[in-house]
């Protein structure tokens, strides 16, 4: 994938984590898709394969956070693995507010993502 395609890509990412929406989202996830949550019982995070499960994967952010923002927002691109470093806000359901720092590696294949990774900092 070209560079300025993956760019643009990352682009349409944010823009559908920001407006919460989950179609334009998932119009951009291959049918042979999966998700890396930062959080779960396993090393990996808790892990959502297909996409029925990477929407209800993704979801879960909209649905704890109502309000989530995306924002200071960096990309890097190295083929068709691209990288969006970020800060991510929002309050939660229970009424805490929250800040934190993170990044999503996506592995892209014929223009559409297989692979979203996330990872956070932990904040105490």
């Amino acid at each position: 994938m070209e560079r300025n395609e993956m760019t643009a890509l990352l682009d349409k990412l944010a823009d559908g984590f920001n407006t919460h929406d989950i179609d334009a989202l998932m119009s951009l996830f291959s049918e042979e898709c999966s998700l890396d949550m930062p959080r779960g019982s396993e090393p990996h995070g808790t892990r959502y394969v297909g996409p029925e499960a990477v929407r209800g994967g993704l979801m879960t952010r909209f649905e704890t956070t109502p309000d989530v923002h995306y924002g200071e927002i960096e990309h890097f691109v190295d083929g068709d693995t691209g990288i969006s470093k970020w800060l991510l806000t929002g309050t939660t359901t229970e009424g805490r507010r929250i800040a934190v720092r993170g990044c999503d590696f996506y592995s892209v294949s014929d223009g559409k993502v297989v692979r979203k990774d996330s990872y956070w900092k932990i904040v105490t």
